[in-house]
C-alpha cells in the first residue's frame, strides 16, 4: 500500500484461534516459560484459575495486521503501547483490529489505534502503535 492511499479511519483486522501448540511455540521462541502459560496445576492456583496465553500473542496479531494489511509490507514498528484488559486462554479466538488515527506524510509515519477482542467481543487489549511505512523501490526490469 502506498502512503498516499492511507486515510484516517481506515480499518483492518485479523483473527486467530489460540491453540496449545501456539502457546508452546511462543514459549520456545521467546524463552518465556512462565508456568502460568504452561502448567495447568500451577495456573489453576493463580487468580486466573487456569492457563493463559502470553500477552505477546495478541501483540503479535497486531503486528501481523500492520505488516501484511494496514499499512502493509514495509511497515516498521516505532512504538507500541498496550494495556492488557483480560486474559487469553487456549481455545479463545482473538481478533486484532487496527485503525489509522493520524498520518504524518513528511516522515511517512502512521499512528494507529490497536485493539484485540475475544470470541465474545470482550476487549482484551487496547493500545496505540506508531509505525514507519518504508518507501519500497521499484524493481528495475
Amino acid at each position: 500500500m502506498l502512503f498516499e492511499d492511507l486515510y484516517v479511519g481506515q480499518i483492518a483486522s485479523i483473527s486467530k484461534t489460540v491453540t496449545n501448540a501456539d502457546i508452546l511455540m511462543l514459549a520456545d521462541v521467546t524463552l518465556d516459560r512462565n508456568p502460568v502459560h504452561l502448567d495447568d496445576a500451577f495456573a489453576s492456583r493463580t487468580s486466573f484459575g487456569g492457563r493463559i496465553a502470553h500477552g505477546t500473542m495478541a501483540i503479535g496479531l497486531i503486528s501481523a495486521v500492520l505488516g501484511t494489511q494496514l499499512p502493509g509490507p514495509g511497515t516498521i514498528y516505532l512504538n507500541q503501547q498496550a494495556q492488557f484488559l483480560a486474559p487469553v486462554r487456549p481455545g479463545d479466538t482473538i481478533k486484532a483490529v487496527v485503525k489509522v488515527i493520524a498520518l504524518r506524510p513528511d516522515k511517512r509515519i502512521v499512528t494507529l489505534e490497536t485493539n484485540c477482542y475475544n470470541q465474545d467481543d470482550q476487549a482484551i487489549l487496547t493500545g496505540e502503535a506508531v509505525v514507519l511505512l518504508e518507501q519500497i523501490s521499484e524493481e528495475e526490469n
